[in-house]
């Protein structure tokens, strides 16, 4: 799956290089995690994030696009409004690095060579892999790393605002979860099938973490013909 993923993101950087009209930008917000350990609380952003963005603007109505973001994800239960995991008092804090290639799609035109204003919602998703490192709780509740890394594979699902803002310039605005099919990125399932007598938590749900912030593009390119696509 990691090399299907570098495979997808070296085509997109390639036809990128032949694009037509294309972006490259900065984005800067924060991070919250949805699991096993700390609060469950959507959209509620307490680690800083940043990365990097470029997109394929390939009609007006839709866009290819790549992302390169870091952060911390961190849970503290004494955060939580469960009574119960109040008592338990498990946190954790890790570093993650993801990469997320995917399509957007615009609710309304959006032609950047056209004269005036121009703004719209947007929605994106794609596929997404967060690089983390693995760890473990004891039975008295300390947070022990097991010196190795993995990556998760998820799927990212955006809602944001776009709008022109200068004859150059990209200003957006949104809100992105990542569902990903790993239960390990809060040390709730040891990766070492040796320490699974110490998992815990709901087993039936994996893990989530949102991204929540703006984006800032500069777009440059020769004017589009979107006739044949």
């Amino acid at each position: 799956m990691r090399y299907f993923f570098l495979l997808l993101l070296s085509t997109f950087i390639i036809n990128i290089a032949e694009a037509q009209i294309y972006e490259v930008g900065v984005f800067v917000g924060g991070s919250n995690f949805i699991g096993d350990v700390g609060a469950t609380d959507y959209i509620s952003p307490n680690q800083p994030a940043f990365g990097a963005i470029v997109k394929w603007n390939r009609s007006p109505r839709h866009s290819f696009r790549a992302s390169l973001i870091f952060s911390d994800l961190k849970g503290i239960d004494g955060k939580s409004d469960d009574p119960r995991r109040k008592e338990r008092g498990y946190q954790f804090d890790t570093s993650i690095l993801e990469f997320s290639a995917g399509m957007e799609f615009t609710f309304l035109d959006f032609d950047l060579h056209s004269s005036g204003l121009k703004g719209t919602p947007y929605l994106y998703s794609g596929i997404s892999l967060a690089n983390h490192e693995n760890y473990y709780f004891t039975p008295t509740g300390v947070y022990t790393s097991e010196n190795t890394n993995s990556w998760a594979v998820g799927i990212p699902m955006a809602i944001g605002y776009k709008a022109k803002v200068a004859h150059h310039l990209v200003l957006g605005a949104e809100i992105g979860a990542r569902y990903t099919f790993s239960d390990e990125l809060d040390g709730s399932v040891p990766d070492n099938e040796a320490r699974e007598s110490l998992s815990f938590g709901n087993t039936n749900n994996t893990d989530w973490y949102m991204f929540t912030g703006i984006t800032l593009t500069y777009t440059f390119g020769r004017r589009p013909c979107y006739c044949n696509f």
